[in-house]
């Protein structure tokens, strides 16, 4: 076989989020039934079952790929790509503008997809980061110091996962400026834009503020609909027909029934619904986390996210974060993401997108274990 990296997190997450009495590896919230996404669109249950389950259109159905053009600034269905989840259009796009090789500078902590794809196509990484102490604010210095002439592409993450922080504008406007200076590409995650948990206005998006930029989202993370596996890609028609054929060799296309239901989903009289779902999730499970650690405060120390159902939280115990994690999943059922898959160790990345009582009650059982940790600490 040959040489290999694992994408660690999703890794463990498809190994054991089914078998856990309490998932808050998650990093979206509770799921929408079919029923209430229906609901506000009634009209549309009779079209969906006369629905001909052949392929539907390659790169996305018109319909869905206006609904997400109207997302961009300036942007129309033919600046956007359809995918199998945001996953399939990080994949296309590295596989599309990068060489092995070429120079690639990833903001760091991330979603570690884009960094194992570029281990595993012998790209030259460079990395940039969030600073803790400033509240995860960039490093814009360094990200200066390490882009060169060679640097291909920089890849951000906005609302970030895993600290939800999102970039000011001024912020924006200097990584853009980084990479004009280099003429590198900018792929920029947005999956969790509109997740907000402070405010309603949303982000804006990297797309429309420079001639090289790839804006990704997904149904997964803002709307509440991961199920339909439903991701795209805003960009250049040129890169983007570069990029739909390279979907041809991986997935073809997501399923007909999908395409039909994103439609719905990012319709404008439905959208606004499920956004307001999910902040909703977010900040009624915010208060529940935040209590919680309030009521430990020697135990952790962390910078509330500005989006997103993840809270990227630093523990106080003498222990590694993926021992303690597995110890957690092992012992109470209980299943939540160590800092040692984003390269922090001694930070845990917990969801708070769910229901009040199985948050608590998943909550009791990871302070049941880090007492039991500091009990033998002190024995």
């Amino acid at each position: 076989m040959t040489e290999f990296q694992p994408f660690v997190m999703e890794r463990m997450m498809s190994k054991f989020e089914q078998d856990v009495a309490y998932n808050l590896s998650e990093s979206g919230v509770h799921p929408v039934l079919l029923k209430a996404l229906l609901a506000w669109h009634p009209e549309k249950t009779d079209e969906l079952l006369a629905t001909e389950l052949n392929y539907p259109h390659v790169n996305g159905i018109p319909g869905l790929r206006q609904n997400i053009s109207m997302l961009y600034n300036n942007a129309t269905s033919e600046n956007i790509l359809v995918t199998v989840g945001a996953i399939e259009a990080n994949y296309i796009a590295i596989r599309t503008l990068l060489n092995p090789g070429d120079e690639i500078v990833i903001m760091s902590p991330n979603y570690m997809q884009i960094w194992g794809i570029a281990k595993n196509h012998n790209l030259n990484i460079k990395t940039f980061h969030l600073q803790e102490e400033k509240g995860w604010a960039p490093d814009i210095e360094e990200l200066e110091s390490v882009i060169t002439p060679k640097t291909k592409l920089i890849a951000v993450c906005n609302p970030n996962n895993p600290t939800g922080r999102i970039l000011t504008e001024a912020e924006m406007d200097k990584i853009v400026a980084c990479a004009e200076k280099s003429g590198a590409w900018l792929l920029s995650d947005e999956v969790y834009r509109g997740a907000n948990r402070v405010v309603d206005e949303e982000n804006p998006s990297f797309y429309g503020r420079y001639d090289k930029v790839l804006a990704i989202g997904s149904l997964s993370k803002a709307y509440g609909l991961p199920g339909l596996r439903i991701g795209w890609v805003a960009g250049p028609q040129k890169v983007l027909d570069e990029m739909w054929a390279r979907h041809e060799y991986i997935t073809i296309s997501a399923s007909m029934l999908s395409n039909k239901l994103a439609e719905i989903a990012l319709s404008p009289d439905v959208r606004p619904h499920l956004l307001a779902r999910t902040r909703r999730y977010i900040r009624e499970g915010f208060p529940v986390l935040e209590e919680w650690m309030n009521h430990h405060p020697d135990s952790f120390t962390f910078t509330p996210p500005d989006a997103s159902a993840v809270a990227f939280i630093r523990y106080h115990l003498n222990v590694n974060s993926t021992l303690f994690t597995e110890r957690l999943r092992k012992e109470k059922s209980v299943l939540i993401v160590p800092g040692d898959h984003f390269g922090l160790d001694h930070f845990l990345r917990i969801s708070f997108g769910l229901p009040h009582d199985y948050l608590l009650s998943a909550l009791q059982r990871i302070q049941e274990l880090m007492d039991e940790f500091r009990s033998s600490d002190n024995s």
